[in-house]
């Protein structure tokens, strides 16, 4: 018993590393964004976030790669093989001095990078099921979610003692460490059972099966509409605390705590989710995040930004509600695809980040001197997401059939 406890809680910790090194590939770039814009001479700090965005859409289209043929080869292969791809696009990066080189360079770490991504979720599939499944997820997502609590301090803390390019070899460095523990201890998880043979109509058959599960598609566009608002903040948050309120000593430090608040939630989650489902947390979560931006907006209508305190504050309220949702509506869209999760995962993580990164660059470009596109972008994003839920739920059906 001691040993199957012990099992547990290394796979845990050792899936949350492998997606720290996404979150770390992301995060721990932001405080030198200015700096890395000013290197590669781009013209206007707009493009900045695109060294964000560029990524997320090397991640979308990554899984889609990675997710069909796991089904096939096994999910370790692919972590390795991703991994690679990972090092070539990190020293591209490194090296570069274009700017459309670098996002090059970006997009094809997020490929790399969707590898342990989408494995680390289809392992966690073919490990366990039910709202246990959302449990070891949420635990998971919290780990992954810290991970900016010390990201842009670290980045921060290399760009000024070394330079930023650093910031892509630590990163490097720390993903080999975790691959490497990856190889010696994790068994590979996808049953015989259900390794489906390599075909190259694998991704057909997969994605008619995918489309034919409602619930999961239904799950999978809500990720994407919670994740593009996410993302919003994600690749303007430097802009808004450096630009807008002149605080770009302070930025990681206000970073840090709003992920807390995240990983907090997901922490909570962990916790209650096998008590009370995942349904019911979601939700109560979409509610209140649809309230909290309506709540600003209504306070902050002539488009003047509050006060730091009261911005963070707010943020925190939001990003609290986020954290109870991205484990769980990944859960919910992941539940019904046991039999295909490589290629399940694949799809419900490329439809949540295609949609995500259109969606974070529109709003983006709003965001210049005001914060409130992005509570709009809250706003928005939020009632479609509770709409669709609804669609999807039980009570609205039978409503549909009695009427």
């Amino acid at each position: 018993m001691q040993n199957q406890q012990r099992s547990q809680f290394e796979f845990v910790v050792l899936m949350a590393a492998l997606m720290s090194i996404v979150a770390l590939s992301i995060d721990a770039v932001l405080p030198a964004l200015p700096m890395i814009g000013e290197y590669l001479s781009v013209t206007s700090p707009l493009d900045n976030p695109k060294l964000i965005t560029s990524i997320f859409l090397g991640l979308g289209f990554g899984q889609l790669i990675f997710g069909p043929l796991s089904d096939s080869f096994g999910r370790k292969p692919i972590v390795y093989a991703g991994f690679i791809l990972f090092v070539i696009a990190s020293i591209i990066c490194i090296t570069t001095k274009n700017f459309e080189m670098m996002l090059f360079g970006r997009v094809l770490q997020g490929v790399g990078l969707a590898s342990p991504r989408t494995m680390c979720i289809a392992m966690v599939r073919d490990s366990y099921e039910g709202d246990y499944m959302a449990k070891i997820l949420s635990i998971v997502v919290m780990v992954f979610i810290l991970v900016p609590v010390v990201a842009p301090t670290l980045g921060q803390f290399l760009m000024n003692h070394y330079n930023w390019q650093f910031i892509f070899t630590f990163t490097l460095l720390f993903g080999a460490i975790v691959i490497i523990w990856f190889w010696l201890r994790q068994p590979e998880t996808l049953k015989d059972k259900y390794r489906i043979p390599y075909r190259l109509t694998i991704f057909k058959t997969g994605t008619v099966q995918f489309f034919r599960i409602k619930s999961a598609v239904i799950y999978t566009l809500l990720s994407g509409f919670i994740t593009g608002s996410f993302m919003v903040y994600l690749s303007t948050s430097q802009q808004i605390f450096e630009k807008q309120y002149n605080l770009a000593d302070e930025f990681p430090l206000i970073f840090a705590s709003l992920a807390i608040s995240v990983g907090l939630a997901t922490f909570m989650n962990s916790q209650l989710v096998v008590k009370y489902g995942m349904k019911t947390i979601v939700h109560i979560a979409m509610v209140s995040f649809i309230l909290t931006s309506l709540i600003f907006l209504l306070m902050f209508s002539g488009g003047n930004n509050p006060s730091i305190e009261v911005l963070i504050g707010f943020f925190a309220i939001q990003f609290f509600t986020i954290g109870f949702l991205f484990g769980n509506l990944r859960a919910l869209a992941m539940e019904p695809m046991g039999h295909i999760a490589g290629i399940g995962s694949a799809l419900n993580g490329f439809i949540s980040t295609v949609m995500a990164v259109p969606i974070a660059d529109y709003i983006g470009s709003y965001i210049e001197d005001s914060v409130q596109p992005l509570f709009i972008g809250f706003l928005v994003c939020g009632s479609i997401s509770l709409l669709l839920f609804y669609a999807n739920s039980n009570w609205v059906s039978k409503l549909i059939k009695v009427t």
